[in-house]
C-alpha cells in the first residue's frame, strides 16, 4: 500500500503544475488509463474472439436446430465446436477480472486513516471542493447536492448517466443476440439482467471514496468508447463485449 501511495504521490507531483489543487485527483485518471492501457491487449484478443464467436452463428443455428429435442447433446455440440474454432465464451471476462485489483488497491488507499504507519496524506486532497477521501453522504452533509463537493458528485452522476445508458442499449441488443445463438440454461434471465448492471456503477459511485469513483467513471468511460472501436466493424447483435 505504501508503494501504491508513492506512485501517486509522484504521479500528483508531475501533474501539479498543470492540475495544482485537483493534481491527485488528475493522477487517479491518469493512472486508471495507465492500468486500461496494460490491459488493452487483452480486450483486443477478446474483440478478435468475439467476432470469430458472431461468424460460427450459422454453424450454431444449425446446431440448435439438430439438437433441438437434445438440449445435453446441443451443449456438447457447441463446447465442441468452441475448442475447435478456439473461441472461447468467456473470453470477455478476463480484463474485467485483471482491474478488479487496481480499483481495491484505490479504494483502500483512500479509505486508511494511515499508510505505513503515518497519517495518510492524500485524505486531504480535493477534486474542486470534494475531498478524494470522502463519500457522497459526507458531501450531502456538508452543503447538499448542490453545494460545492455536492456538484463534483452530480457531475460524476451524469457522465455515469451517459455511460450506462449507452450500454443498457447495446448490451440489451448484444445479449439477445446471444440468446438466439446459444441455448443455455438461465441465458433468459441473464437476457433480461445484464443490460441493467450497466446502472450499478451510479451505486458504485455513491458508495466509495471520491478517489476510487473517479476510478470508476475513468474506467467505465474508457470501456464504452473501446468498445465502439473494437467492434465498429461488427453488427451490434453480434458482438459480446466485454464488461468494464
Amino acid at each position: 500500500m505504501s508503494v501504491f501511495a508513492s506512485l501517486v504521490a509522484h504521479l500528483a507531483d508531475l501533474l501539479q503544475p498543470l492540475f495544482h489543487a485537483s493534481a491527485t485527483a488528475a493522477a487517479i485518471v491518469v493512472f486508471t488509463a495507465l492500468v486500461r492501457l496494460a490491459v488493452h491487449p487483452l480486450s483486443r484478443a477478446a474483440a478478435r474472439g468475439q467476432k470469430a464467436k458472431a461468424r460460427l452463428s450459422p454453424q450454431i443455428a444449425e446446431l440448435r436446430k439438430k439438437h433441438a429435442k437434445n438440449p445435453d447433446r446441443m451443449q456438447k455440440a457447441l463446447m465442441e465446436l468452441h475448442a475447435k474454432e478456439k473461441v472461447s465464451p468467456f473470453s470477455g471476462c478476463l480484463p474485467s477480472l485483471l482491474q478488479v485489483p487496481a480499483f481495491f488497491l484505490m479504494y483502500h488507499l483512500f479509505s486508511s486513516g494511515q499508510i505505513g504507519g503515518e497519517p495518510n496524506g492524500l485524505l486531504a486532497h480535493t477534486l474542486f471542493a470534494a475531498p478524494l477521501g470522502d463519500r457522497w453522504t459526507d458531501a450531502l452533509a456538508h452543503g447538499g447536492v448542490f453545494g460545492g463537493a455536492g456538484l463534483v458528485y452530480v457531475a460524476l452522476f451524469v457522465i455515469v448517466a451517459a455511460v450506462a445508458t449507452y450500454n443498457y442499449r447495446r448490451t440489451k441488443v448484444q445479449m439477445a443476440g446471444a440468446a438466439m445463438d446459444q441455448q443455455v440454461p438461465g441465458m433468459g434471465a441473464m437476457t433480461k439482467v445484464m443490460p441493467l448492471l450497466s446502472f450499478a456503477t451510479l451505486l458504485t459511485v455513491a458508495w466509495v471514496p471520491l478517489a476510487a469513483a473517479l476510478y470508476v467513471v475513468t474506467s467505465t468511460t474508457w470501456s464504452a468508447v473501446e468498445r465502439a472501436f473494437l467492434y465498429r466493424d461488427m453488427p451490434v447483435a453480434g458482438a459480446l463485449a466485454t464488461a468494464g
